[in-house]
């Protein structure tokens, strides 16, 4: 082994005595692995929290978390199948896992990035129904539905995304993100089908669903009357769940986090000019999946029942607080 040093980064340069190939290692491919690296293991110690808590829970529950588990399945399957494959890439400058591969990474990406899309759909539906209909939201928002809801989406989001996987396109390594992903522009009419089938209905319905339910806290706020007083209670015992602000808060933080890439995606490609800078490509790819971590953060910090279902866990973890453990879950019930 031998260093070198340029002008611009340390390289540090491995070969083989029986042959003249060598690995080149540079001090910038080294920091994006390890940017890459601590992404996925961000990603998938969070989901892995999330999911566990949920299923852990034996107190009463929003229909809501249905959704929020179906969110964190996903994420955390992004974690353990997409992002890692990028870390070794990253410092070797190519991709080293085969064509299979890379397109099965591109597949997974669209498709787990549909169904994060959709199941937020859904969640504005079920905060929509909770104020819409306050009197009736139980009835029409059982678990056991929501959760046909989510088998639906996970299949329809995996029907819609398989093309490309079936070879109609061929998958491309991103070599300023170190990542697979498929040509969309090799399809243009499908991956335009595709964006409206994705995007269309849930952009209609997350605008939609959230301005009414704001205009109601507004009218609510405002001392706006309502003629029925057992509606007007119930809509505001619903208006108060914590849930509204945080499932908001979690649509915003996703599509801040993506908006940047699309932003860019779509100016070269309607103006034909790439933006030569290789940190801009990285950055934008890699803060729209730290919308993977971000969800963890949204519910440890805007979601009461989630803090307390997870101090849950943590006692269920340590037996010595079994007893603490009942009383606060005994003190929860009592607060419903």
């Amino acid at each position: 082994m031998f260093r070198t040093r340029d002008s611009t980064s340390a390289m540090i340069i491995f070969s083989d005595s029986n042959d003249d190939m060598g690995i080149v290692f540079t001090l910038e491919g080294l920091t994006q692995a390890g940017i890459i690296f601590i992404i996925a293991i961000a990603i998938i110690v969070t989901n892995i929290l999330i999911i566990a808590t949920f299923l852990n829970f034996r107190g009463p529950s929003e229909v809501i978390n249905c959704y929020l588990l179906s969110l964190a399945v996903a994420d955390l399957l992004c974690g353990l199948l997409v992002v890692p494959l990028s870390v070794y890439p990253a410092v070797v400058r190519e991709w080293v896992y085969g064509d299979i591969v890379c397109r099965l990474v591109g597949y997974l990406e669209v498709t787990l990035w549909a169904v994060t899309v959709y199941t937020f759909m859904w969640i504005s539906v079920d905060r929509y129904l909770a104020v819409r209909k306050p009197l009736r939201y139980e009835t029409l928002q059982t678990k056991t539905r929501c959760q046909c809801w989510m088998a639906f989406t996970w299949i329809s989001a995996a029907m819609l995304c398989c093309p490309p996987l079936l070879g109609f396109n061929q998958p491309v390594f991103d070599k300023d993100a170190y990542i697979c992903m498929l040509d969309w522009g090799s399809m243009a009419a499908y991956s335009v089908t595709l964006s409206i089938l994705v995007l269309g209905p849930s952009l209609i319905t997350i605008v939609y669903t959230y301005t009414y339910i704001f205009n109601m806290l507004r009218k609510l706020r405002s001392g706006h009357p309502f003629h029925d007083k057992e509606y007007a209670t119930a809509l505001s015992e619903n208006l108060s769940n914590p849930s509204h602000i945080m499932s908001f808060s979690l649509v915003v933080a996703f599509w801040v986090s993506w908006t940047p890439y699309i932003g860019v995606k779509l100016y070269e490609y309607f103006t034909g000019v790439k933006l030569q800078v290789q940190f801009l490509h990285f950055g934008i790819v890699w803060l729209g999946f730290l919308n993977s971590f971000w969800k963890s953060m949204i519910l440890i910090t805007m979601s009461p029942q989630f803090r307390l279902a997870l101090r849950i866990f943590c006692m269920t973890i340590c037996c010595r607080y079994k007893g603490r453990m009942q009383a606060e879950l005994i003190g929860m019930e009592a607060d419903d």
